[in-house]
């Protein structure tokens, strides 16, 4: 009789039912920024589901991206309606192009209002993200709200990950609604034993083979596998285009290099490879033009991807769809051990040399040498990327985070929300100044929840990538690339944060030393050079 009181007195919601959802799917943080449509949703928080305010809606989608990236579980994001939602369309084109799992609810008016074209109220909300997410819906009726939001979270975690999206109305979250349990749905897929025989037959029979990695196998805790697999190989291991983690070892002998988006400078990489065996990555990720020789039929090339659409579009070679684990189990298992001699170790360059203004190889070869050991570097600083791959090699699992889109604006708030994520762990965000300014607004966040970050700014006065673009190129006299007069110390303690400004080599290692132990955030702006490397070769 209690118990029927009970149930009574408080009814099973939309809103309650969503929340034990979240539950039983281990999400126990909801990152949002928000609007009048959502407060019936935020209304009488539980204590349990610890809700992180961003100070804007591109913000909150990358804290839950790095979030996510850092638990592997996907990210609950709450978006207000429309404009909200329009805000944080960048990074929500970064989330799928990372591969993440997001489920992204945005509020919408109230379903009474709709024929109206309300105030605040989303036309066609289901559309607005697409193509951008992988499932996308505004639910027909409000008691068919969570069983959306469950299928959201069921696809966004399938391999490939990516982000969903669920329009809730306003109205919504006070509907009755009846419980749904959570399910289990496997996320492993086994390779066609037939081609993984001919794969490992193929390595046995080259004389150089290579393999090229990508994300999705730091995406499966998969790079000690990777490791065994090339040692047993004696194969050289190139990082794909592009890659937005580190799936191998970057101070491993076997460790070759980073491959070049472009055609010609990647089709050179690996010409004196009979063997190209690309794994979770695409075949491949180019950014200019030009002859991709590595296409000509002189390499066989193999692809194991989680990815059924890369491998629809992979121009030649032989494509097993897979995701990581069973696939590279499967292939040393089958792969005999060789008497082929293993490729030379990788020329490291000697340390860079003392010099005022500060050279941003010396910033981070000095930045390399003080992060603890267990630490993770979240990066967007693309026109210093050269000189990272150079100076500050990743030591792999779980080491190195990236944007995949070249959209601007993801490393700060994916920096807080990897540290939301392991607390315990010191997290670096290394950011160009320019990208700094897209996103500057969440070291608020990571100030009010006294966050172990270090946030390193490469202040070098400009959009160093757009420099670099413009020589090779070879255009001219070109507006908008320069940014002078921004003080990042003071935009950061008026956020409230530790930060302090480095304009000579002497100074460095001492600010490095007090940033990485500060107990909270720290931020240390760098004036560095501001010549910039070609990222690829000029035309001609």
């Amino acid at each position: 009789m209690a118990r029927d009181k009970a149930n009574r007195a408080a009814p099973t919601t939309v809103k309650s039912v969503t929340l034990d959802l979240l539950r039983a799917f281990g999400i126990s943080k909801v990152f949002g920024n928000p609007g009048s449509t959502e407060l019936p949703f935020l209304a009488d928080w539980p204590d349990d589901i610890d809700y992180v305010l961003g100070l804007q809606e591109a913000s909150v989608v990358s804290m839950a991206d790095g979030y996510a990236q850092a638990t592997r579980n996907a990210g609950f994001v709450n978006l207000h309606s429309a404009a909200g939602v329009g805000n944080a369309l960048g990074n929500i084109y970064t989330a799928y192009r990372n591969q993440t799992p997001l489920v992204i609810s945005a509020g919408q008016q109230a379903r009474s209002l709709l024929p109206l074209q309300p105030f605040l109220g989303a036309e066609r909300a289901a559309e607005f993200p697409l193509p951008y997410v992988k499932y996308s819906v505004e639910p027909a009726r409000a008691e068919d709200v969570p069983a959306a939001i469950a299928r959201a979270y069921y696809v966004a975690m399938q391999p490939p990950c990516g982000p969903t999206f669920v329009s809730v109305p306003i109205d919504d979250w006070a509907r009755p609604a009846a419980p749904v349990a959570a399910r289990r749905i496997s996320r492993e897929s086994g390779p066609e034993p037939a081609l993984m025989q001919a794969l490992a037959a193929a390595l046995a029979a080259s004389k150089t083979p290579a393999f090229v990695v990508g994300p999705a196998v730091d995406r499966a805790r998969a790079v000690d596998l990777m490791v065994r697999l090339a040692e047993r190989a004696k194969a050289a291991v190139w990082a794909s285009p592009f890659s937005h983690r580190c799936s191998f070892p970057e101070t491993h002998p076997l460790f070759a290099g980073f491959l070049h988006a472009a055609p010609g400078q990647l089709s050179e990489a690996l010409r004196g490879h009979d063997l190209v065996v690309v794994i979770g990555a695409p075949v491949f990720t180019f950014h200019v033009e030009g002859h991709a020789a590595i296409f000509d039929g002189a390499t066989d090339i193999f692809q194991i991807t989680d990815d059924a659409t890369a491998a629809a579009v992979t121009p030649v070679g032989t494509s097993i769809v897979a995701t990581m684990v069973p696939a590279l189990t499967l292939l040393l298992e089958l792969l005999p051990e060789t008497r082929r001699a293993a490729p030379a170790p990788r020329v490291r360059p000697p340390a860079p040399a003392v010099a005022d203004p500060i050279p941003a190889e010396f910033l981070l070869h000095a930045l390399a040498s003080a992060m603890p050991a267990d630490a993770m570097l979240v990066e967007e600083a693309p026109s210093h990327r050269p000189a990272m791959q150079e100076f500050m090699p990743m030591r792999g699992q779980d080491s190195f985070c990236t944007m995949a889109s070249g959209g601007l604006g993801f490393a700060l708030p994916a920096a807080v929300g990897a540290v939301l994520a392991q607390p315990a762990r010191r997290i670096v965000c290394l950011i160009g100044d320019g990208s700094a300014m897209y996103s500057i607004q969440a070291l608020w966040t990571a100030a009010q929840r006294q966050l172990p970050l270090t946030v390193v700014v490469i202040n070098n006065g400009g959009y160093g990538a757009m420099r670099s673009f413009s020589q090779v190129m070879q255009v001219r006299n070109v507006p908008g690339l320069d940014l002078p007069g921004i003080d990042f110390v003071r935009l950061a303690e008026g956020l409230g944060c530790d930060a302090a400004r480095v304009t000579n080599c002497a100074d460095l290692a001492p600010a490095l030393a007090r940033a990485l132990t500060h107990d909270g955030v720290s931020l240390v702006e760098v004036v560095v050079d501001a010549a910039v490397p070609l990222l690829y070769a000029k035309k001609g």
